[in-house]
């Protein structure tokens, strides 16, 4: 017996060494060979290192800013379903080495069975029975009418376990494992997207309302004009055409106001959203008066943009895509195991009686054990219908990480020529701001000198405010242009947390 025993050991060990299916991941292809951003250098973009991962946000130099993004990694409903996805794939992932573990349980039973009559018994013995039979009907049949009772009481434990001889389930804890860090790489991403709209949103949010602080200047001063001249016009020394063409503009100037007042509010209301408050909550914190509305953020001179390559390895999109395929690749082998043998072990032990006292009786015992082989060997093509799908999934994730990668490498050479145009527009847009000022005041003084007339000094004053509009605008873009540039390059993320344990 103990021979036999030891065989039977000796076979399930040599079964369970068995290879695991499947080809093992090493990597995907490489989508291109990047050397150096085409549109990274040149004199007016130096950018000798690599970036900061996080916080480069700070690089703008605006408290407010910094708060609300703080706030928004805090508290955000957008990170909130990335964590809980997370949570479910690291969940997912501990119940896939589980089930490569043996599965156990342990019953108690108490059990009270009420059973009709037992009914005549003859048959084991002639006589015997005939006398049975006589003293059934003396009695009336009483003796076989009485019911029976039966109490059972038992104690148990089974285990079963699923011996892993061709890797499937090694496979299913891999997949689980790519997935869980595929879910990783999303967090990082969203935070990554989300660091970049509460930044934008607020570079809009200043950029409006330093383009309301110029309109109110603007409003404040031809009001001036127009007290003035409509003084006088009663005086008579000036024309009423004069003070209708004043009016005109002031009242054109207040409409194109009007309408920063519902961009600013919806601004903050979007801030409030990404921060994971109400909206209004940030009003008092973002309301500022007009006349003491900060200065649009502007980047600093130098960014540094570092190489293609270690954006594609920064990035956590491509990161998730390359753990997809991963998890991918391990399903194949998973659904080449269902074409071998499944070999499970089955074990119970368990004591027990018709008394309470009889779960004491730790000799008593009854023990099973068998090792169950079972083999799908008509299945009628649905095995090798699974692999093949489990291999077009694989190919479409290795096709849609080609495409992320590709991808990843258009959004920053087109977010570096962006930033670059960018910086050139607004050198000439400061001057052309600046030539709106000199002529400006020069008309004022040549009106006053009676060398221009009011027309002139409308036109002029009409070309400032814009000039001046146009630069705010031109700042607020280029800063936007410089968070584009960093959300392309994958800045602007932490790691999750403590990574999944070592497998």
């Amino acid at each position: 017996m103990k021979t036999k025993t030891s065989a039977m050991l000796l076979v399930l060990a040599a079964l369970a060494g068995c290879k695991t299916v499947g080809t093992d991941y090493t990597g995907p292809r490489p989508a291109v060979q990047p050397g150096a951003f085409a549109r990274g250098a040149g004199p007016d973009m130096p950018s000798p290192g690599q970036p900061v991962l996080a916080h480069w946000w700070t690089a703008l130099d605006d408290p407010t800013l910094d708060r609300l993004v703080d706030r928004a990694l805090r508290a955000s409903p957008n990170l909130a379903v990335a964590r809980a996805r997370l949570r479910q794939a690291r969940a997912a992932l501990r119940s896939e080495r589980a089930n490569r573990l043996p599965n156990g349980n342990a019953t108690l039973l108490a059990a009270h069975a009420h059973l009709p009559p037992l009914g005549d018994l003859a048959g084991q013995a002639g006589q015997a029975g005939q006398q049975d039979a006589q003293a059934g009907a003396a009695g009336g049949g009483q003796g076989l009418n009485l019911p029976s009772s039966l109490n059972l009481y038992s104690l148990g434990f089974d285990a079963t376990w699923e011996i892993d001889l061709f890797g499937g389930q090694r496979r299913a804890t891999e997949a689980a494992a790519a997935a869980a860090d595929a879910a990783e790489a999303q967090l990082a991403d969203a935070q990554l997207s989300l660091v970049a709209e509460v930044a934008q949103a607020y570079v809009n949010l200043r950029a409006t309302q330093a383009r309301q602080a110029l309109s109110a200047a603007a409003v404040e001063r031809q009001q001036r004009s127009v007290d003035l001249t409509a003084r006088r016009v009663e005086g008579g020394t000036a024309s009423r055409l004069d003070l209708e063409r004043l009016q005109g503009q002031l009242e054109s100037t207040r409409a194109d106001a009007e309408p920063l007042a519902a961009q600013l509010d919806g601004l903050r209301d979007e801030l409030a959203v990404l921060v994971g408050v109400a909206p209004g909550a940030l009003d008092a914190d973002l309301g500022a008066p007009v006349q003491d509305a900060a200065a649009v953020p502007l980047p600093p001179p130098s960014v540094a943009v570092g190489d293609p390559a270690a954006m594609l390895r920064r990035r956590p999109d491509i990161r998730a895509a390359e753990r997809t395929l991963a998890a991918r690749h391990a399903q194949v082998g998973q659904a080449e195991a269902a074409r071998f043998p499944r070999l499970t072990l089955l074990g119970l032990i368990g004591i027990g009686g018709t008394h309470p006292r009889d779960l004491t009786h730790l000799g008593d015992y009854s023990a099973i054990a068998a090792p169950q082989l079972s083999w799908n060997v008509l299945d009628f093509g649905r095995i090798n219908a699974g692999i093949e799908r489990a291999e077009g999934v694989r190919d479409e994730a290795e096709a849609q990480y080609q495409l992320a990668v590709l991808g990843a490498l258009r959004d920053a050479e087109d977010a570096l020529s962006r930033f670059r145009q960018r910086r050139t527009t607004l050198a000439t847009i400061a001057r052309a701001k600046a030539t709106a000022d000199r002529a400006a005041a020069l008309t004022v003084a040549r009106q006053k000198a009676g060398t221009a007339s009011l027309i002139d000094v409308l036109d002029v004053e009409r070309q400032q405010l814009a000039a001046e509009q146009n630069l705010a605008q031109a700042q607020a873009a280029l800063t936007n242009d410089f968070i584009a540039l960093h959300k392309a390059l994958g800045l602007g993320w932490e790691d999750a947390g403590e990574r999944t344990a070592a497998r």
